[in-house]
């Protein structure tokens, strides 16, 4: 178990409601962006067709929403059932299980998929996450802003 002093990660206000359309659209857009944005590079990268790599990161961004959802339930209950607090320990460790999981999914996919090795599908993975870690963050901080001009609402972090 996680020591109970360790600092958990406040809330700077609660969050902004969101209707299900609007997640949906938010999500929507993230993945049409990213894949816009990381397929013709990958497939430059990796000297594949821009459709080979375009199909595979469509793939592997359904993949992820469904690990997502499953890998969550999961970890929720393992936090339930041992008492585990959202501390920045279990969070880092959330993130991290996320990712292994996502890992041995995507590796021996986009090696079948696009006709390589495991080494270079794994360098190919790693890529893909550096990719997704600044844009996601990027991703949500423009759409926090813009979110506020054209609804008037401030994001979540200014919301008092």
């Amino acid at each position: 178990m996680i020591h109970p002093s360790e600092p958990s990660i406040p809330s700077a206000s609660p969050p902004v409601r969101k209707s299900l359309k609007e997640r949906f659209l938010h999500a929507f857009f993230f993945e049409v962006i990213a894949i816009g944005l990381s397929a013709p590079v990958a497939a430059w990268a990796m000297d594949k067709p821009v459709f080979d790599m375009g199909v595979l990161t469509a793939v592997i961004a359904l993949i992820a929403l469904f690990w997502n959802m499953l890998y969550n339930a999961g970890f929720e209950r393992i936090e339930r059932r041992f008492g585990l607090a959202r501390t920045l320990a279990v969070r880092v460790l959330h993130a991290c299980g996320f990712e292994v999981g996502l890992v041995l999914i995507v590796v021996p996919l986009a090696a079948w998929w696009l006709a390589i090795g495991w080494w270079a599908a794994f360098m190919l993975d790693l890529g893909f996450l550096m990719f997704y870690l600044p844009y996601a963050f990027f991703y949500n901080l423009a759409y926090d802003k813009l979110r506020a001009r054209w609804w008037g609402r401030a994001p979540a972090l200014q919301q008092a």
